[in-house]
């Protein structure tokens, strides 16, 4: 059942006041190798679904931007001119997420790259096969990686990938782009209020009318039960929120559990079951940094969020038999009270 609720009218002098009916419409698409969701307030079925899917149109064309999957976008294109010397102009979206992506990098000190994709496709397969890399191809595949041999220049607006074999992988920041821009769609369209979410990423706009923000569940930390009852709740406005950890995408082997998070220094997938919430001003921001953390363990990941404002972080880990969590200092700001 949808829920009604009423906002009053911007009103012309020496009208008397208005009120008009907002409901709540949800959508949902695959895009970008799994379902988006968009939930919005709007005056009617028409208005609404115009505006998603003017949202759901940005979504697929930054996927054929930036998949590495799709062998014809722009992405998987310029990976083929590695160890070419070619400088390859990009287009502007593509610009702005490769900068970010060399940016996270750089303070991260590589925790963060997005040339890991040679490594991640050999645990794609692994996966698959339900074995561990062959760690001869492993290797192979690491000396492609190395976010230093993308060099970007920004009175050209090009890319030179500087080594033969790379293969750019976006996967850990495009989604969050994604939901950041579907957002701004909807807001374009006259949507003020709006929740998008991809995967483990999500956007919100102004709140839902009458609440305080939109309440979010974070995922128990201790288990990958999925039916398990969340016992906390973030309440979010004008904000993203990125989750990343292995709770959803593993592969367990002789009793251990890999993450499909490939640490760049190593190419192994990480073992400590993790879980990472960050909770920043925009959605590229908040996928980027929550890879970050996870690479870089507690102790270097606060760290790296509280030289960055307007980001917080809730971390949780098992690396025995305990979880073991701790949080930025702002984190409980967002959190609902009991």
């Amino acid at each position: 059942m949808k829920q009604i609720v009423f906002c009053l009218l911007l009103l012309l002098p020496g009208l008397a006041p208005a009120a008009v009916a907002l409901e709540r419409y949800e959508f949902s698409r695959p895009e970008m190798g799994m379902t988006f969701r968009i939930m919005l307030y709007a005056t009617d079925e028409k208005t609404a679904g115009e505006a998603a899917n003017a949202a759901f149109r940005r979504i697929k064309e930054i996927n054929a931007i930036m998949s590495d999957y799709e062998p014809d976008s722009e992405l998987s294109r310029l990976s083929r001119t590695s160890g070419s010397g070619q400088a390859v102009p990009v287009s502007e979206r593509l610009w702005f997420v490769l900068s970010k992506a060399q940016e996270f990098s750089g303070r991260s000190g590589g925790a963060f790259d997005a040339t890991v994709g040679p490594v991640v496709w050999l645990w794609r397969k692994a996966r698959r096969e339900h074995r561990l890399p062959d760690p001869a191809a492993l290797a192979e595949a690491m000396k492609a990686v190395g976010y230093k041999n993308i060099r970007l220049d920004p009175a050209t607006h090009t890319a030179t990938l500087l080594v033969p074999a790379m293969r750019l992988d976006l996967g850990a920041i495009a989604k969050g782009y994604a939901v950041g821009e579907a957002v701004a769609v909807l807001r374009e369209r006259g949507i003020a209020s709006a929740l998008v979410v991809g995967g483990g990423n999500m956007t919100v706009s102004d709140p839902p009318p009458g609440k305080p923000g939109w309440r979010i569940a974070v995922p128990p930390p201790d288990s990958s039960d999925t039916t398990k009852e969340p016992t906390r709740y973030v309440v979010l406005s004008r904000a993203s929120l990125s989750t990343s950890g292995d709770l959803f995408q593993n592969l367990e082997i002789g009793g251990i559990r890999y993450s499909h998070v490939v640490n760049p220094h190593t190419g192994i997938g990480l073992t400590d079951h993790c879980q990472v919430v960050v909770i920043a001003p925009d959605g590229i921001t908040a996928d980027g940094l929550s890879t970050c953390v996870g690479v870089l363990g507690p102790k270097a990941g606060l760290e790296l969020i509280r030289s960055t404002p307007g980001v917080e972080v809730f971390i949780a880990r098992k690396p025995g038999d305990k979880v073991q969590t701790c949080e930025s200092p702002g984190f409980a700001k967002f959190c609902e009270k009991p």
